[in-house]
């Protein structure tokens, strides 16, 4: 738990003088409110991420000094961490950095972590057994993926104010919960210094959005999640392969469901961005209370009325996630029921037939 304070004091000081200096220089500002994706009407800082990596290098530097057997576990993650964070931060200062190239220092990112720690994966649990990747031409291609494709899976669900924060930490804190259940003290620190740092920024950033997470803070946090959950999978036999699926399904299966939707559906390039994810979808057609206004304060209020759907939407796995850890099997199970909520739940919105339990009342 001192981890968590000290990352959560840091970054909460951290990221209140990154709104301060932003605003004094006026850099790093989005300025765009008519993209397909955007939903604020004035400039906010884009460089929360900045905040959060620096808050959790002053937490790792404190836990060395006091748990100095720890040093090298924590200097190799920061050390592979710091090339997906660069990836984005670089994007967030420039906006000159492709998808593609953001994605591939998360690979290179990944692949650092695959020799220096050994977060690779290694086996996929069945019911009966498992299915074991003994050979580094099947383990290494499955790890990159995994790992590069969760931290673009979090940057596709930043959207809107504290969703993916929120998200991630409830995530975070069921990581540090079953490395407790086990015993893995490296995996418990390094999930708690995360979520801290990310708690801290939350409080500035939801729900009036003083400043946004970026692709820096979005990729450094879904790294973070990729590698921490493989290696808690990995390093603890006793817990599922199945719950990091359960765990991480939310955002993983919006990206999936989003590069079908895109190839498939309206035959367009998969990294092309639109307005129709779910977090979207339910932004537009079920906050509809301030339907038709345009001013600042009342698209504020529909951003962060948004979130809260897609909190609850995602602890339907995070808790079984948590509570199941080792059972694969009701795990799988899980895994299924939330696939086909989600899918029926967009099919449903995405045709104007909004479950009118969801629905809040129109407001003036």
């Amino acid at each position: 738990m001192f981890s968590f304070l000290v990352s959560f004091v840091a970054s909460a000081l951290l990221t209140l003088l990154v709104i301060k200096q932003v605003k004094l220089h006026g850099r790093a500002l989005d300025t765009d409110f008519l993209g397909v994706q955007k939903v604020h009407s004035h400039a906010v800082a884009r460089i929360g991420g900045l905040p959060i990596f620096l808050a959790v290098l002053t937490s790792a530097a404190i836990s060395i000094w006091r748990v100095p057997e720890m040093s090298e576990w924590l200097l190799s993650l920061l050390l592979c961490s710091s090339v997906a964070f660069v990836a984005g931060i670089v994007e967030d200062y420039t906006g000159n950095v492709s998808a593609s190239r953001r994605l591939l220092l998360t690979m290179v990112a990944a692949m650092l972590g695959y020799f220096l720690l050994d977060a690779k994966l290694a086996r996929i649990d069945l019911p009966f057994g498992s299915l074991a990747f003994d050979y580094i031409w099947l383990a290494l291609p499955f790890t990159l993926l995994a790992v590069a494709g969760i931290a673009n899976a979090v940057n596709i669900i930043d959207g809107f104010n504290g969703l993916a924060s929120v998200v991630t930490i409830c995530m975070l804190i069921s990581l540090a919960y079953v490395a407790f259940q086990v015993g893995d003290v490296f995996v418990l620190v390094a999930a708690l210094m995360v979520a801290g740092a990310t708690a801290g920024f939350l409080i500035w950033n939801y729900p009036v959005g003083l400043i946004f997470l970026g692709d820096g803070g979005a990729y450094f946090i879904g790294f973070m999640l990729g590698e921490l959950a493989l290696l808690l999978v990995m390093r603890n036999p006793q817990v599922s392969t199945w719950y990091a699926a359960l765990l991480l399904i939310y955002p993983a299966f919006e990206t999936l469901f989003s590069v079908y939707r895109r190839m498939f559906v309206r035959g367009k390039s998969p990294a092309m961005p639109d307005g129709i994810h779910l977090h979207s979808l339910i932004f537009r057609r079920i906050v509809q209370w301030a339907v038709g206004r345009k001013e600042a304060r009342a698209l504020m209020r529909r951003n962060s009325l948004t979130s809260p759907y897609l909190w609850t939407f995602s602890l339907m796995a995070v808790i079984p996630a948590t509570v199941f850890w080792r059972n694969t099997g009701i795990l799988i199970c899980f895994c299924l029921l939330f696939v086909i909520s989600y899918i029926w739940l967009y099919a449903r919105i995405v045709r104007f037939k909004s479950p009118r339990w969801l629905i809040m009342n129109k407001k003036d």
